[in-house]
């Protein structure tokens, strides 16, 4: 039998064997590549995201629909829709771990968007995200998602999981080893899927405050208004110029003059976690009024905090 300190090395080499297969993922030791720019396969997933275009998204709404219970926008701000992984192609998966769903009402209701594709169930559980925030002292990340990151019509933790579950889950840079999938956390974390939430909520600020959509068109005298509507070309314009990419606007009601959101394409440098993000021009067109006025209306009065 081998002595205790002879047997000391053989176990410390085993450890690190194993941490080895399920923990190389230090990203800082990987060369950073654009994704979606790279000629070979990915060498570590974790490091670079398969569905390599990333799309910071934005609203515009008027109202939240639960301003009775103090849920009001921000004043002079466009709110977080979410930050979304693209396949190369333009294709895009959705809810791509069930293990990790938490959204009380999938849209779709499965993996594909199709009848036949993997019935996502809806989460029954509550608020995850709220507590998980506070378990770990993210209170200032909580209170930037409350005011920011705004749900109409459903409490603000329902948008947020829903976010989470069916685009985060995508992102092959969050994967936490469930299906096969490389754990990109490894055992530095007691909870991985713990730890890719927050890894993913933090990242989604990070892209988003790249982008002051607002700011942006109030510099150039384009202003929420009642009165006056604006053509597109000037409202992509402004945001392309200003961006350094054209991005996609979308717009709502019966002749889409409605101005409601708006994505900003992207290929990340390795991780989109860094938010080092290389404007890409839209790979989905516009829905917007090409020809008549487009609507940029005011925030309804009690809508917005000032």
């Amino acid at each position: 039998m081998l002595a205790l300190a002879a047997l000391l090395p053989v176990l410390a080499s085993l450890s690190t064997a194993n941490a080895w297969a399920s923990d190389n993922h230090t990203c800082a030791l990987t060369k950073p590549i654009y994704s979606c720019e790279n000629t070979t396969a990915i060498v570590d997933t974790c490091c670079s995201p398969v569905q390599g275009f990333v799309l910071t998204t934005q609203f515009w709404d008027t109202y939240t629909g639960l301003e009775s219970e103090g849920s009001v926008l921000p004043a002079e701000a466009w709110t977080i829709h979410g930050l979304w992984p693209d396949r190369c192609d333009g294709s895009y998966g959705q809810y791509c771990d069930l293990d990790r769903q938490y959204d009380p009402s999938p849209s779709p209701n499965t993996t594909t968007g199709t009848k036949d594709g993997t019935p996502v169930p809806a989460w029954e559980g509550g608020d995850v995200i709220t507590p998980l925030l506070q378990k770990y002292g993210k209170w200032d990340l909580l209170a930037y998602m409350q005011k920011y990151w705004k749900s109409q019509g459903s409490p603000d933790w329902i948008f947020w999981q829903h976010e989470f579950s069916k685009h985060a889950t995508c992102f092959s840079t969050y994967d936490v080893g469930n299906y096969g999938t490389p754990d990109c956390y490894g055992s530095l974390y007691e909870n991985t899927t713990e730890a890719s939430m927050i890894d993913f909520l933090e990242s989604v600020i990070k892209a988003q405050v790249q982008y002051p959509t607002y700011e942006w068109l109030a510099d150039a005298g384009v202003i929420p208004s009642n009165r006056t509507g604006y053509a597109i070309s000037q409202l992509q314009d402004t945001l392309a110029d200003a961006s350094g990419a054209v991005p996609y606007l979308g717009c709502s009601g019966p002749t889409k003059q409605i101005l409601t959101e708006v994505w900003y394409y992207a290929h990340s440098l390795g991780r989109p976690q860094e938010s080092i993000l290389k404007p890409i021009d839209q790979t989905t067109k516009s829905n917007c009024n090409a020809t008549q006025p487009i609507w940029y209306y005011e925030r309804s009065k009690g809508s917005e905090l000032y």
